[in-house]
């Protein structure tokens, strides 16, 4: 295959590194280069000041390790939020997932992944520590299990269950199967994340 010949080092160069972003080909990342060119100069400024700033300013959450503006997120920071009730997801998109339903008005715990020994991320590599740490304040009386209902999403769901198997007043549950199994949490759709938060059920894995 014959390489894309460009007119302009720095298009080409703009075009490789756009093409880095995950589900951005070349084809498609040329067509969103050419994009920014037709823009207004100040325009493409004020994004590309957006994404440094996000880059070297954004912090994540000291408590729930969500990303924040400040050490202590908006959710955790709320008084108006159960705290008694915890949420355990994966990922900030799990975040942004569920509170798009309006159906939950609790706190969050990132784990920043799920334990997966094919791609090498075992319980080390994630937020559990603290979350063990959370709970053994005292404070949260239930934790939803949010996890992606995946092979990865169950095994760290009994890991987690085994962890806090010294705190049986808690209770575990997790996201009723209205989340189809395999589904990434991400694209399930708002009306059955909702439902499922509605009717988590019960965990039996201690």
């Amino acid at each position: 295959m014959i390489d894309q010949q460009y007119p302009s080092k720095l298009l080409e160069r703009a075009v490789a590194e756009m093409a880095k972003l995950p589900g951005i080909g070349r084809k498609t990342a040329l067509r969103l280069v050419l994009h920014l060119l037709r823009q207004d100069s100040a325009a493409v400024h004020a994004l590309g000041e957006s994404l440094v700033r996000l880059r070297d300013e954004v912090k994540y959450c000291h408590r729930c390790h969500n990303i924040s503006d400040t050490e202590l997120c908006d959710i955790c920071a709320n008084p108006l939020r159960d705290a008694s009730t915890l949420c355990v997801v994966e990922n900030i998109r799990s975040v942004l997932s569920i509170e798009s339903t309006g159906q939950f008005r609790g706190l969050y715990h990132v784990l920043g992944g799920v334990i997966s020994p094919m791609d090498g991320v075992g319980p080390a590599d994630l937020e559990l520590a603290s979350l063990v740490e959370r709970v053994a304040e005292g404070e949260v009386k239930e934790i939803i299990l949010a996890l992606s209902p995946t092979m990865e999403g169950d095994t760290t769901n009994f890991y987690i269950a085994r962890r806090l198997a010294a705190h049986p007043e808690v209770r575990l549950t997790v996201l009723a199967r209205g989340v189809s199994i395999g589904d990434e949490l991400e694209y399930t759709d708002e009306v059955t994340l909702g439902r499922s938060i509605v009717g988590r059920v019960e965990l039996n894995a201690r």
